[in-house]
């Protein structure tokens, strides 16, 4: 019942002009900030962590202009999800480095897309797979009943999905070889048998392999990527990676590409994912990040 009443709210939401969903996120934002929920406070302990130098108002007022911004993600995303292209072209404001993607498709090396967990990210999969052939990992949502709703919403625009495991990583494999593109969201707490520590904001972090392996085993190329939330819709920009992200050795690849979400993280610090819980795994010896109950 849960279930089915979530998917019926995220379809009538899909029938709101962007303006009144957004609108409404930020209504919803305010809420969380009022009510002090789970995300406010998360953002402040990881935005402290991460910027030891802004003083506790500045990270307050930086945490509650997340909360609007992740509201505003979570209302316009149903209605990008039913209307796709042609009408999310006419919502691309601007587009920065877009010759950095136009000279990477046009070698066969193959590309992986670099989107870190910032503005809207479901605006690159539609645009992007419009724009070449993509295939991309998919891991379905804990509500079953969603599961075809969001899968189809994300391949309408042409976009190959595969599951998060090895066939999944295979088929990453394969059609890199074939000069194709994959979008990869680097900065979600991988497994342990996935991932190591490297620092991200002066911070050691278990950071996913997953894109130091592609390149080594596809010969591939990087680049990263956000869609920034602007007034009437979204601004794209893509940057190269760093070139120590195609390092043999895997700590120096993997702290380039952290260097890489910093310099994403940086157009836009309160259109980061700060509420989520990143650094729940620590190396030995250090002490947990977030009090229990957070």
């Amino acid at each position: 019942m849960k279930s089915n009443l979530v998917l019926v709210f995220l379809k009538l939401l899909s029938w709101l002009p962007l303006g009144a969903s957004r609108a409404l996120g930020r209504s919803l934002g305010r809420l969380i900030i009022g009510f002090n929920l789970q995300p406010i406070r998360v953002a402040r302990i990881n935005l402290a962590l991460c910027y030891p130098q802004l003083s506790s108002e500045q990270v307050e007022a930086l945490g509650r202009e997340r909360m609007l911004h992740l509201g505003q993600a979570l209302c316009e995303t149903p209605r990008l999800w039913r209307k796709g292209n042609p009408w999310l072209d006419k919502k691309i404001i601007a587009i920065e480095g877009q010759d950095h993607l136009q000279a990477a498709l046009a070698n066969d090396r193959g590309t992986i897309l670099i989107i870190p967990h910032q503005g809207n990210w479901e605006v690159i999969g539609l645009w992007i797979s419009k724009q070449t052939a993509m295939t991309s990992l998919y891991e379905p949502p804990k509500m079953a009943v969603m599961e075809h709703y969001i899968k189809s919403s994300r391949e309408r625009g042409g976009a190959t999905l595969v599951p998060t495991n090895v066939r999944g990583v295979a088929a990453l494999i394969k059609a890199l070889k074939r000069g194709e593109l994959t979008a990869i969201l680097p900065d979600q707490q991988p497994p342990a048998v996935s991932g190591d520590f490297a620092p991200i904001f002066g911070v050691p972090t278990q950071t996913m392999t997953l894109v130091h392996n592609l390149l080594q085993r596809s010969g591939s190329q990087a680049i990263l990527c956000t869609a920034l939330r602007v007034p009437g819709g979204w601004k794209m920009v893509f940057m190269p990676a760093p070139e120590d992200i195609y390092n043999d050795d895997q700590s120096i690849s993997l702290l380039a590409m952290n260097q890489g979400v910093e310099s994403i993280v940086a157009l836009a610090p309160n259109q980061y994912q700060w509420e989520y819980k990143r650094f729940r795994a620590r190396p030995d010896g250090l002490p947990d990040i977030y009090p229990h109950g957070t």
